[in-house]
């Protein structure tokens, strides 16, 4: 009984905030505004933009952004569901409040969140928004992958895109529609061209070193120094104090640092990285058909040369 009765009042609270939200949108007293967010292992971003009529022919350049919020990570494969949900209501308070908007003035959402791989995902995800906003909302949730594709195409959902942060994926579709993915599944899937696995490798590498199964590195003084620390051993209690993916991911810029410095450790695991994000690349393009092994390889040297090995 106690369970129906609070059924009953979420279904009318939630009509009562949609009836204000149509009512001020009636009056005039907000203007009508979409959010846009791209989530991540390590931020989310979100946009607040004005809801305009526009074709191909008169989209401004650049387009006019009224508001722009950073929070932390989103992913709820990293953070668990909780920390993710808040995070993503976090940040866009923050931006409508930059704004000058309010949570009635929102027409449409999209996310675009990284650790969306399954339609239970999106399902989940959407629950938490349909909480937030009234039903007259339109909402999207899409890997952030897709986001990234889109917009380096206007929109136009064919080719290939290939994403190298905290996290790492290669998305791409097919003339057809066709669609297929490789990585994206996290660091204990396989995702070791990511910010994480090169740094899992980089600790890895200090600890092998210390207790004589691996070859000594620069890495160790390094990454000691940068956590200030004293000894490889004490990289056990850091590690697992809070093994978050963004954590562990900052400390690339200690690997290719180490591997600019002639580090031949590190230089080997900048090397495979870029391996196996062309081996996403390329496992992708081929299911899909998009384009020749020249261009394949064209591509992935290009991706190789970004490291400056």
């Amino acid at each position: 009984m106690k369970d129906a009765r609070q059924r009953n009042g979420e279904v009318e609270a939630s009509e009562k905030k949609e009836a204000e939200a149509e009512a001020a949108h009636e009056n005039g007293r907000v203007s009508d505004v979409v959010l846009g967010l791209d989530g991540g292992a390590t931020s989310t971003v979100c946009v607040c933009m004005p809801l305009l009529p526009f074709s191909d022919h008169d989209l401004a350049d650049p387009p006019p952004v009224l508001a722009r919020a950073v929070a932390g990570c989103s992913n709820h494969n990293s953070v668990g569901e909780t920390a993710s949900k808040n995070t993503l209501e976090q940040v866009m308070a923050e931006t409508l409040c930059k704004s000058g908007s309010t949570w009635s003035a929102v027409r449409a959402v999209c996310l675009g969140v990284s650790g969306v791989n399954h339609p239970r995902d999106q399902e989940r995800i959407l629950k938490w928004l349909r909480d937030i906003f009234p039903s007259h909302v339109k909402l999207y949730v899409h890997n952030d992958a897709l986001a990234a594709l889109a917009s380096g195409t206007m929109g136009k959902l064919h080719g290939c895109v290939l994403i190298a942060g905290t996290g790492c994926i290669s998305y791409g579709f097919s003339k057809d529609g066709r669609e297929a993915r490789a990585a994206g599944a996290g660091p204990l899937l396989g995702d070791w061209g990511s910010g994480y696995g090169i740094a899992a490798q980089a600790l890895s590498a200090v600890v092998k070193a210390h207790d004589g199964r691996g070859q000594q590195t620069m890495l160790t003084d390094t990454i000691l120094k940068a956590l200030g620390l004293s000894s490889p051993d004490e990289l056990i209690g850091w590690t697992y104090a809070d093994p978050s993916w963004a954590r562990i991911a900052a400390l690339v810029p200690e690997v290719v640092s180490c591997a600019e410095a002639g580090d031949q450790i590190a230089n080997k695991i900048l090397v495979e990285a870029v391996q196996e994000l062309a081996v996403c690349v390329k496992a992708v393009a081929r299911r899909l058909c998009l384009c020749g092994e020249g261009l394949i390889t064209g591509m992935l040297w290009c991706i190789y040369m970004q490291f400056n090995l």
